[in-house]
């Protein structure tokens, strides 16, 4: 039976949401029905479809007591809303309904395995009590599990903290047990990820702890994803409130570890670590492994130290990237679109050995949604110093993009793109070193930019604040260049 508090929800949701007009929304990427959107949850297939559901509050653009929104997809591109999955209505998540993860059970149920919190104290609002918690249901309606919570904070190793212990990621072996990663953390702040097993995904227990902060990279490691990919094993993580050093920007970031692990003694290895993304807009991933054999990623596409600034006449906050199929090539983690976005794309325009010098344009390449390839490279030796593209661009409002082959860096820049708040708007990352080429790719939506660079060895994500009626695209060289061009618009 759905509660009261769910179906207020799911009738506000729907009265409030189905009044968006499409134009306000993107064009391809997942935002909430309505009101704000945090994590992505429960990234699965299930019964033919793609389901993602996400930190939501229905009732305001701001972080509030978080419920489960839901969408389907085909494709990973064209979403359908489905009424809101869960919302705090029993003891142990009265709190809020924190963050976790899906898959289909042999009876032909969606299990939902999430963080149900109880907030303990209203003088600090990170005061919550978090364990973990299992709903089952037919991919529309969840019933929670009268036996919740399935992990309670008895489980977790002495010296943890019971007010960090969240975001579950939850798999089945191909013996058919049940595995799951659970972020936790030491009471002085110190990430860890503990490793769990069941044989029914209902009774768990406690094998390891898969990785451990040494205090150098952040404090707590929010959700984490565990896979094997190319032979090797990546452990994807959240870190919160990392310090700026030679490797990582200041903020919450994700970061992949990549390693070898030993199933039976439940011990990872870390062999490299990589930044996944080096946007600004780029936070708690979620991967699933498609039944084609894929691995795709999708995070939120939102960074928590810029969640002041929101479009006051967009009825939603927070949006989700691209799904992303990852690689590993070399010991590093590689991300290109989903190949599904092929499909989109329309009404191809190419300039191939074009020189460039000082401010062009080309007809033809322009627009917001699009997809975009550059391939820049010097004349000849040392003749580009630097090679700006600007984007989303008008009269007065304009987003950058800045490579300077003498640094291998790129840096973005969207303090011009029509921003009233002084939160962070410039990006630096350096780029491989490869004679001054550098190749991009650029998927541009209505409220987005994500970059794919030298094949996606590496990205960078960003949202975007201009009228989405901005659809300039320039260049401009210091010195000479020479330009491959590919655009498509990408059109449902």
């Amino acid at each position: 039976m759905i509660s009261q508090i769910l179906r207020e929800a799911r009738t506000y949701e729907k009265n409030e949401g189905d009044l968006i007009p499409e134009e306000n929304r993107p064009l391809f990427h997942l935002t909430p029905r309505i009101g704000w959107m945090n994590d992505p949850n429960g990234f699965s297939q299930h019964n033919g479809y793609y389901h993602l559901f996400y930190q939501y509050y229905p009732y305001q653009k701001k972080w509030g007591p978080m419920h489960w929104g839901h969408a389907i997809s085909k494709d990973l591109l064209n979403w359908e809303f489905l009424p809101a999955a869960l919302a705090p209505d029993t003891t142990p998540d009265s709190g809020g309904c924190f963050s976790g993860s899906a898959l289909s059970l042999d009876d032909g149920r969606h299990l939902l395995m999430y963080t149900g919190v109880v907030r303990v104290s209203d003088l600090d609002d990170e005061n919550f009590v978090q364990t973990q918690c299992l709903a089952a249901g037919d991919g529309t309606d969840y019933v929670k599990y009268q036996g919740n919570p399935v992990i309670d904070n008895s489980r977790i190793p002495e010296g943890l903290s019971r007010f960090d212990f969240r975001d579950p990621k939850m798999w089945r072996e191909s013996d058919g047990t049940y595995r799951c990663v659970i972020g936790g953390c030491t009471k002085d702040k110190k990430g860890r990820i503990l490793y769990f097993r069941s044989d029914d995904a209902f009774h768990w227990e406690f094998v390891s702890v898969l990785a451990a902060n040494d205090g150098s990279l952040g404090t707590m490691w929010e959700c984490p994803d565990f896979f094997e990919l190319d032979g090797k094993y990546v452990l994807l993580i959240s870190p919160q409130d990392v310090l700026q050093n030679e490797k990582y920007s200041c903020g919450n970031i994700v970061v992949a570890l990549i390693g070898t692990f030993d199933p039976e003694t439940g011990t990872f290895i870390k062999e490299s670590e990589q930044l996944v993304d080096s946007g600004i807009d780029f936070y708690a991933t979620q991967t699933l492994l498609t039944e084609d054999g894929r691995r795709i990623m999708t995070a939120w596409m939102q960074n928590w130290d810029s969640i002041v600034y929101t479009v006051r006449s967009i009825r939603w906050f927070g949006q989700m990237i691209v799904p992303r199929e990852l690689s590993l090539k070399n010991g590093r983690l590689y991300q290109e679109p989903i190949r599904e976005l092929n499909a989109m794309q329309r009404n191809r325009i190419a300039y191939e050995n074009v020189k460039a010098e000082g401010y062009q344009t080309f007809d033809g390449i322009n627009g917001r949604t699009i997809d975009l390839t550059v391939r820049i490279r010097p004349e000849s030796e040392g003749s580009l110093r630097k090679f700006e593209i600007r984007f989303a661009e008008d009269e007065t409002q304009y987003t950058s993009l800045i490579f300077r082959p003498s640094e291998n860096s790129l840096e973005f820049d969207r303090s011009n793109s029509g921003t009233r708040r002084a939160v962070d708007h410039n990006k630096k990352a350096k780029v491989s070193d490869n004679g001054g080429e550098l190749k991009l790719r650029c998927i541009l939506d209505r409220f987005s930019c994500e970059f794919f660079i030298n094949d996606g060895e590496q990205t960078m994500s960003y949202s975007l604040f201009t009228d989405h009626y901005s659809e300039g695209i320039s260049f401009t060289a210091s010195g000479s260049a020479v330009l491959d061009i590919e655009k498509y618009d990408l059109v449902k």
